[in-house]
């Protein structure tokens, strides 16, 4: 006996006729009458009162017909789980640099994880260089940092740059104005992030005041963002950070725009070099879906 012959059965059944049980399945009807034939010749029982117009099930085909409906529905519930399991097992690894999560990376993992409800989307804080040695051992399946790092097996996506901005106390002078410089700022006494021996977006900030001729002259590296932002808003001095971070509100600070034209952080997509897993691409095309909605500004890539 097959689930076939049941469903052909429950079709006759329910149909109470040969003719519309074949149309419902699509079948010829003498095929159909020979399974059911064949059903009951295996059962050693009659299932069907063939004399009776409609057809009518005997005693022994109604309860025949109580459990081949069970067992179809165990079936098919069972066919939806193993499929829906199977899905499950589909992951994607995702390393970040903290600073990201604040600004659009948490809309594009939300938006990600609605249009993929079967993927499952693990996140793992890391800094860009930690990030280049999980991927090329398989510990993520894609980064998202801020640091220009050439591998030969990575390969690196530029998104976009993201405008640089100053967090400031309200009762400072500076916060009175519409935009600034890294000129202004040489003299003040500054906050960067994250401490750490690598290179990281603190040594990127510094690289910016190099570039322009500039030592800042009251300089601290503090372990994290919130950490600097919180010695902002004890008005002990400001702090550079992405625009992004203006998301993070405390009291008495303001973000006030820096208009150098290099006052900008570059957000990197990084990947293994030639992997081109449709759940990647998925990533990249919700990247670029956030964009558009918040309006941002960005020249398309190529993955």
């Amino acid at each position: 006996m097959e689930l076939r012959h049941l469903r052909y059965f429950v079709a006759v059944a329910e149909s109470r006729s040969f003719t519309q049980a074949a149309e419902r399945l699509f079948i010829a009807q003498p095929p159909l009458s020979r399974q059911i034939q064949q059903l009951e010749a295996e059962l050693g029982v009659q299932l069907f009162e063939r004399s009776s117009r409609p057809l009518q099930l005997t005693e022994a085909g109604q309860f025949f017909y109580q459990h081949a409906l069970k067992l179809l529905s165990n079936a098919e519930e069972i066919k939806c789980m193993t499929t829906r399991i199977g899905i499950v097992e589909r992951s994607i690894k995702i390393g970040f640099v903290a600073s990201l999560l604040y600004g659009l990376l948490s809309k594009i993992i939300y938006v990600f994880r609605q249009q993929q409800p079967n993927l499952k989307v693990e996140l793992i804080e890391m800094s860009t260089f930690e990030q280049i040695q999980a991927l090329k051992q398989g510990k993520i399946d894609v980064g998202f940092g801020r640091l220009r790092i050439s591998d030969p097996h990575i390969k690196r996506i530029l998104l976009r740059e993201e405008p640089l901005v100053l967090a400031v106390h309200q009762s400072h002078v500076l916060a009175q104005k519409q935009c600034v410089t890294f000129a202004q700022l040489e003299q003040e006494q500054l906050f960067l992030y994250p401490k750490s021996q690598e290179a990281n977006f603190a040594t990127q900030v510094q690289s910016i005041f190099a570039e322009h001729g500039l030592t800042p002259k009251n300089l601290k590296v503090v372990r994290e963002i919130q950490l600097a932002l919180g010695l902002v808003a004890a008005a002990e001095g400001m702090c550079i950070v992405p625009e992004s971070a203006k998301s993070i509100q405390l009291a008495h600070v303001k973000y006030i725009p820096i208009i150098d034209h290099d006052a900008t952080s570059p957000v990197f997509m990084a990947i293994r070099h030639l992997d081109t897993a449709d759940d990647l691409r998925a990533l990249f095309d919700c990247i670029y879906q956030v964009y558009d909605l918040e309006a941002i500004q960005y020249e398309r890539a190529v993955l």
